[in-house]
């Protein structure tokens, strides 16, 4: 196998978000890395929404930036619009959002990705992964150009170019996205080396000239009064007046008799496409096929960027026939006049099953050989951008021969996401929830950085600065605490601010950590009425994030607490690892249904065989026995 070009020590194939993040992180990890592109001109490229974060995905986000990866960073430096979600639950639920600027994210991401001094570029479309001849340990990849090049780890990020077919109405083509070819041979090539290949369904919705929207017929959504960062290096942020808002509308019963008209015509229910789509991002029409008793759906109308007027139209995902679309828009209130820059469409494309997959991202039939975003059937840049950090980590250790990175579902989503991905497989496109997190408390956003920086600098990757301001904030917190732990306030100086704040007064002296947990109180309130406290509170510290991190530590210290106890619980089942050449069979008081399952599956530890469906206690009970023995 010759080559025209060095060898590398990981190749990484596409170039979206979890390609970004892969190729990032193995770069600055150490390792001579390679990213090969279709276009160079659309990494990191919004397929769909312009939009970073949201529920649970902001965690993911800031997870990402707290190990030392690019997403955070590069949606702060993109961000057209910032908002905190599910601010009236409690923290565990507060998800940070922004609305981006598609073509200046994009930008950015290059320009990030070509600061790393061991990253290199490639614009080609890989057609097959090289091998050694019996399939079990990749070498490198062959392009269409006839090129090779080889590699120790190589990391497929097909996205939804693999073998994509894109839906409007009767018409369908080949694509990846619009306006973009999709890539064809790579899932053929790794069929054949023994890996299951299944299909999954996407869509997007039109996009609109904003100038010909009647906005004063829609619901204006502005950003947040004080707006809040992805990355904890972030300093500042476009104020709520520099920002740019959204608008909100909602269809109606006109609106969805238009789109019935041409159901007869649409894709999904003529049956051209059989593929699943998302479950929790539905088009239109299947939007008003499912709640046929609801007479209207909200429609968040976004912009794409600082500099242009075409906006999105989030909620109106649809692969009806062009015609039926276009109608239908201009029969929403406000849209009467619409111009449609871009009609939606639907698209279908390759993934592999994640039960092929370990933790760490390697795939079980191949070594050296990493799979990350919706190649294994997830959709979101987000939960995308986290597979493919994990990947390049875990591409890079393995070539500089150090263990396996891997995150538990106790210490981070991206440990849920794959944990989810390989025990519970799926069927549709797999998007990430705070309901999928049974220790969500313990996985807030805000203390991202205490959960992962510490581990993001010993493997190399987050910076010294990074964790030199880590490490600062972390002081802080220990210190502030300690004084409101210490510190006694008296009833002549508290009492004014409790009657005023609804709350029962002071008949003695007490620690002023104690009044924190009254849900009408801040330490803000308790700092204000006793100018001493607030004195030596900023003496320590006038970071706002670590006021409202004490804050959140003493009001839940009972849940969290609590938390920590589950998880110890588990600690011996999720450490218990199970030999991977294991036989199943051999096991008799396995049931039948649960050999079947860990045969195919392959957990990687007791605590993974139990999350598995079809793997009943008894046989986790049996499995446990059996491995001591």
């Amino acid at each position: 196998m010759k080559s025209l070009y060095p060898h590398y020590d990981v190749i990484v194939v596409g170039a979206g978000h979890a390609g970004s993040e892969a190729a990032g992180a193995a770069a600055e990890i150490g390792a001579k890395t390679l990213l090969i592109t279709m276009n160079l001109d659309a990494i990191a490229k919004m397929s769909c929404n312009p939009a970073i974060g949201g529920v649970a995905k902001g965690q993911l986000v800031k997870e990402i930036d707290a190990l030392g990866g690019l997403m955070g960073k590069v949606a702060d430096k993109s961000g057209v619009q910032f908002r905190i979600l599910n601010t009236s639950k409690g923290p565990a639920m507060w998800s940070p959002r922004c609305q981006s600027d598609r073509a200046l994210y994009s930008k950015t991401m290059r320009l990030e990705l070509e600061k790393k001094n061991n990253l290199h570029f490639r614009q080609d479309n890989v057609v097959d992964v090289i091998t050694t001849e019996d399939g079990k340990r990749a070498k490198g990849v062959r392009t269409a150009t006839g090129q090779v090049f080889q590699a120790q780890s190589v990391i497929l990020t097909t996205g939804t170019f693999g073998n994509g077919l894109m839906h409007i109405g009767d018409t369908n083509f080949g694509g990846g996205r619009s306006g973009e070819r999709a890539s064809i041979g790579i899932s053929a090539a790794l069929e054949d080396l023994g890996f299951e290949v299944g299909r999954l369904k996407t869509g997007t919705p039109p996009r609109i000239d904003g100038r010909s929207i009647d906005l004063d017929q829609l619901e204006v959504q502005y950003g947040d009064e004080e707006p809040t960062a992805f990355s904890f290096m972030t300093d500042s942020l476009p104020t709520r007046e520099e920002q740019l808002t959204c608008w909100i509308g909602d269809t109606n019963e006109e609106v969805h008799d238009v789109l019935r008209s041409g159901f007869d015509r649409s894709p999904m229910f003529n049956g051209t496409i059989e593929s699943t789509g998302p479950r929790y991002c539905p088009s239109i029409e299947d939007k008003i096929n499912r709640f046929s008793d609801k007479n209207s759906h909200q429609l968040f109308l976004e912009p794409e960027g600082w500099n242009t007027y075409e906006m999105y139209l989030n909620g109106f995902s649809t692969s009806l026939p062009e015609d039926v679309q276009y109608k239908a828009l201009r029969t929403i209130p406000g849209f009467e006049d619409a111009v449609m820059l871009r009609p939606g469409y639907a698209i279908e494309y390759d993934y592999f099953p994640p039960y092929q997959i370990r933790r760490s991202m390697e795939t079980k039939i191949t070594e050296g050989l990493f799979f990350a975003g919706q190649i294994n059937g997830t959709t979101g840049y987000e939960e995308a951008a986290c597979q493919g950090l994990m990947a390049g980590i875990n591409a890079a250790r393995k070539v500089q021969g150090e263990d396996e990175f891997i995150l538990k579902r106790s210490e981070a989503y991206i440990g849920v996401l794959i944990d989810d991905l390989i025990t519970k497989g799926t069927e549709e496109p797999y998007r990430m929830f705070t309901s999928r997190a049974e220790h969500r408390i313990l996985l807030r956003q805000d203390n991202a950085d205490l959960r992962l920086t510490e581990l993001g600098h010993k493997i190399g990757l987050a910076s010294d600065e990074r964790y030199n301001q880590f490490a600062e904030k972390k002081k802080a917190i220990d210190e502030l605490h300690d004084l409101l732990a210490d510190y006694t306030v008296y009833p002549e100086k508290m009492d004014p601010m409790l009657k005023e704040n609804g709350t029962s007064t002071l008949s003695q002296p007490v620690k002023a950590k104690t009044l924190i947990p009254r849900p009408e109180l801040s330490i803000r309130n308790i700092m204000e009425a006793d100018s001493e406290l607030k004195d030596k509170a900023l003496e320590i510290t006038t970071n706002e994030l670590v006021f409202e991190q004490v804050e959140i530590q003493i009001k839940y210290a009972g849940y969290i607490e609590k938390e920590f106890e589950m998880v110890k619980e588990m600690k011996k089942q999720e450490d218990t690892l199970i030999p991977e050449s294991l036989d199943y069979d051999k096991i008799e008081s396995l049931s039948a249904e649960g050999k079947q399952k860990m045969d195919r599956i392959r957990p990687e530890t007791l605590g993974q065989a139990s999350r598995i469906s079809g793997v009943s206690p008894s046989d986790v009970s049996v499995l446990m026995v059996y491995l001591k023995n």
